[in-house]
């Protein structure tokens, strides 16, 4: 499979007009234009976000190669300055699919079905990261009642056991590690027979405002509307949600994806604060590999 490269071109300096004659009559007055509307400054900010996205993660498009990973920030421009909290992962690479088989979002397949092998749409660990040994499972595969530790009230995980049960999951994908600032994260894909069968559970699962179920090491999540309004490339849905002041020794955030027939889950918790920008990378590349 080729790998494609995606850089940022930096836009064309504004030529700048000669000077007028001073002989000419004075311009007559702008005409009145009216305030742009709320919805248009909405727009406009918008826009500011998605300018930073591109400048923060600097990728764009979902090819299956990211060689922006391994990128300098003096290599970006607008980035030459010190390290605003980004992690360096190696180049990433679709898994190559069996023979005739489409993409999860070609129109041809229907189900949304990933025929390449789940625990090779894993993110990697970014580089200096310790594994976390305890979410390899068997043989690649994690036993149902390791994910659902994940989730602090026995009620939730009882009640989010029998979802999985009646939507038929198949397996679970997982991945952590931790990084040298301390930074614990967790990934998680759960694969089931069809992309319908994941666009009625993740409806009850990620639900906009609050999760409704609360994972480990927290007591009140939101919805993180700075993640919600960046823009996002390709199909997939996601709903991101950070820990909600005040918290504890450590601040959690998490994102759930919707990929054609894969539900991720994507944890980072932190000592302190965790940290905004390490998460949007990672959910960014977790669902450039799904897409």
């Amino acid at each position: 499979m080729s790998e494609q490269q995606h850089t940022v071109v930096p836009p064309h300096p504004t030529d700048v007009p000669p000077d007028l004659p001073s002989d000419l009559p004075p311009p007559s007055a702008p005409p009145q234009v009216e305030p742009p509307a709320r919805k248009d400054r909405r727009v406009l900010r918008a826009a500011l976000r998605w300018t930073t996205a591109v400048v923060v993660f600097a990728a764009v498009g979902a090819g299956t190669a990211y060689g922006i990973t391994r990128m300098e920030r003096t290599d970006v421009p607008g980035l030459a300055t010190e390290s605003d909290g980004r992690w360096e992962y190696p180049t990433l690479t679709k898994p190559p699919l069996p023979s005739g088989r489409p993409q999860p979002f070609a129109e041809e397949n229907q189900a949304g079905t990933h025929y390449a092998d789940l625990r090779a749409l894993l993110l990697p660990a970014p580089e200096g990261a310790e594994e976390d040994k305890a979410l390899r499972g068997d043989d690649g595969w994690l036993a149902t009642k390791d994910f659902l530790a994940e989730y602090a009230d026995k009620l939730e995980r009882d009640m989010f056991r029998q979802d999985l049960v009646d939507h038929g999951l198949r397996h679970i994908a997982a991945r952590g590690w931790t990084t040298q600032e301390g930074t614990h994260t967790r990934i998680y894909l759960l694969q089931f027979d069809t992309a319908a069968v994941v666009d009625e559970l993740i409806a009850d699962v990620a639900v906009y405002g609050s999760p409704a179920y609360r994972v480990r090491g927290t007591e009140a999540s939101a919805q993180d509307e700075d993640f919600s309004e960046l823009p996002w490339p390709g199909e997939p849905l996601r709903v991101a949600y950070v820990e909600a002041k005040p918290y504890g020794a450590e601040q959690v955030r998490h994102a759930y994806l919707s990929a054609g027939d894969v539900i991720a889950l994507v944890v980072q918790s932190r000592k302190g604060s965790a940290r905004a920008v390490p998460f949007q990378q990672t959910v960014t590349l977790q669902t450039q590999l799904l897409g």
